[in-house]
């Protein structure tokens, strides 16, 4: 009773350590078994009394072999299905292996038969597809059934004891290889050990590494020597656009096809130095760098992809730190003074004994001096409070139509200067008084240079690159910024105009960044274009 209340416990137990393998190992085990028994049928039919095969006894031998095919076909019908009991089965089968070999063996003539060789095989092959387990207990089952059958034969039909010492190096051979099974299966299970630990620590390790990958702040290519990209983080779909299939499929020449030209002339000349990359989708400054896989360049590749534009974002952030303390502090004290200065000088201005002289004349250029001076204060306080932005969610066609009639109007424009093109009804998320300075500055920027014709300026509002997010250009028709100027554009206090301050792109970019966007001079044929990618809905 106690022994069948513990076959589900069994079940249980081996249901967790007996894997694929194991069953798989049984399966082909069953394979050889059906093999063998199908050639001894197929050798006696064929030769007859040319082989000792069943020379004592043909129908015993005949329907021992039948038995023999039967038991191996039936082996499959547990085994195929993967049925519980894995070592019960095994067990039977080792066992039903000795009792047919032996009934063999018998009508063969006994232990002369050579037979009883067929039993090594199948210790050995149970031995290793159990790992070790129980194998010289069926060695020595072997060993029992093989003299058995040996003593039936001399005691009962006249055998030849001469016959046992044969029988005695068979029953060695048995334990032999079921000892060497043993070994082998110790030594096969500790290096499976071995093989599941290094499986698990590369898992590991290539988990972490996907996560320092994808976390990278630079783009990351992984391409091969023939040009597919096996790997690529989320910066360089970033920079570079997402892909469309997995990266498996796609060729870094189909992807991105100047930067698969950088790379083929990379390969030629690994010390060839190449101008910053602009993709279409963020036009940003973008350094690519090549790191061979291995010591052939024309095996694989590593692109490190670096947006310069950041880099140039943060020197100019840290060289800016301590200035922009400095000069908050000094304008909040020369504020007092100057507001003094102008108000007296508006006083003598209203004097009508100093209208239409030289001393005016004076008056006005130092009245209109201070007021730049006091414009470029209001400009330097205004760094220290670009963070405080308060984000809200508004159509942006609605808000360009209000902000086109307000502009026009005070600038005293024609309506007609300024086109407005917009994609659908996108919704932005941006501070209103943030984004309507923005928008001042870019298009009183593009009034100043460009022609002032109908259709001059045009804010044109598409899409995003990325989802979620919106892109409003400001374009000009005029002659566009010299490309020796488009590096500084964003730089503070630079300026082409002899009455600006040169804080007003520069605090333009920094008020985007504060809500999140992004503020970038695009490159164009004609006239100059400033585009902002900011949140939508």
């Amino acid at each position: 009773m106690s022994s069948v209340l513990s076959f589900p416990q069994i079940s249980s137990v081996e249901r967790r350590q007996y894997g694929d393998a194991f069953w798989r190992s049984l399966f082909y085990f069953n394979v050889y078994r059906l093999a063998v028994a199908i050639t001894l049928m197929a050798a006696v039919m064929t030769f007859g009394d040319n082989i000792p095969f069943g020379s004592f006894s043909r129908r015993t031998f005949l329907y021992a072999n039948i038995g023999y095919i039967v038991f191996s076909l039936l082996s499959f019908a547990s085994v195929i299905p993967r049925k519980p009991y894995f070592t019960v089965q095994l067990t039977v089968q080792i066992c039903g292996d000795i009792l047919f070999t032996v009934l063999l063996m018998y009508a063969s003539g006994g232990i002369g038969s050579g037979l009883g060789l067929l039993l090594l095989a199948s210790l050995a092959a149970v031995g290793l597809i159990s790992r070790g387990r129980l194998t010289l207990f069926f060695a020595a089952l072997a060993t029992i059934a093989v003299l058995a059958e040996h003593t039936y034969q001399v005691v009962f039909q006249n055998g030849s004891t001469s016959q046992f010492a044969q029988a005695g190096l068979l029953c060695i051979g048995f334990f032999a290889t079921g000892w060497l099974a043993h070994s082998l299966a110790k030594r096969a299970v500790v290096i499976e050990a071995i093989a599941a630990q290094r499986e698990v620590d590369l898992a590991n390790m290539a988990q972490v590494n996907q996560l320092v990958i994808q976390d990278m702040q630079d783009g990351l290519l992984v391409v091969d020597e023939h040009g597919a990209i096996r790997q690529i983080n989320g910066q360089a779909e970033a920079i570079l656009g997402p892909l469309r299939r997995s990266p498996r499929e796609v060729l870094l020449r189909d992807y991105a096809p100047t930067l698969a030209a950088r790379l083929e002339q990379w390969r030629r000349d690994p010390k060839t130095n190449f101008e910053p990359l602009r993709t279409a989708l963020t036009h940003k400054p973008t350094a690519a760098r090549f790191v061979p896989v291995g010591i052939s360049r024309n095996v694989g590749v590593v692109i490190f992809l670096e947006d310069l534009s950041r880099i140039q974002q943060q020197a100019q952030q840290l060289k800016l730190a301590s200035l922009g303390r400095l000069t908050a502090n000094i304008a909040h004290e020369i504020r007092n003074p100057l507001s003094a200065i102008n108000h007296a000088t508006e006083l003598l201005l209203e004097e009508s004994g100093f209208r239409g002289q030289p001393h005016g004349r004076m008056l006005q250029i130092i009245h209109d001096n201070t007021q730049r001076l006091d414009r470029m204060v209001q400009d330097v306080l205004k760094l220290n409070r670009r963070d405080q932005a308060t984000r809200e969610h508004f159509k942006v066609g609605e808000y360009l139509h209000t902000f086109v009639s307000e502009f026009s109007e005070i600038e005293k424009i024609p309506g007609d200067i300024i086109l407005i093109d917009i994609e659908g009804d996108p919704t932005v998320a941006f501070d209103r008084s943030h984004l309507n300075q923005v928008m001042w500055n870019l298009c009183r920027n593009a009034l100043r240079y460009c022609r002032k014709q109908a259709g001059s300026i045009l804010l044109r509002v598409r899409p995003g690159p990325r989802q979620s997010t919106i892109e409003l250009s400001v374009i000009d028709d005029g002659t566009g910024v010299a490309e020796a100027l488009r590096g500084h554009l964003f730089e503070p206090f630079f300026t082409t105009a002899s009455s600006g301050t040169g804080l007003g792109l520069y605090i333009a970019r920094e008020i985007c960044e504060a809500n999140g966007a992004t503020l970038e001079y695009v490159d164009r044929p004609v006239g100059a274009e400033f585009t902002l990618i900011c949140r939508g809905t």
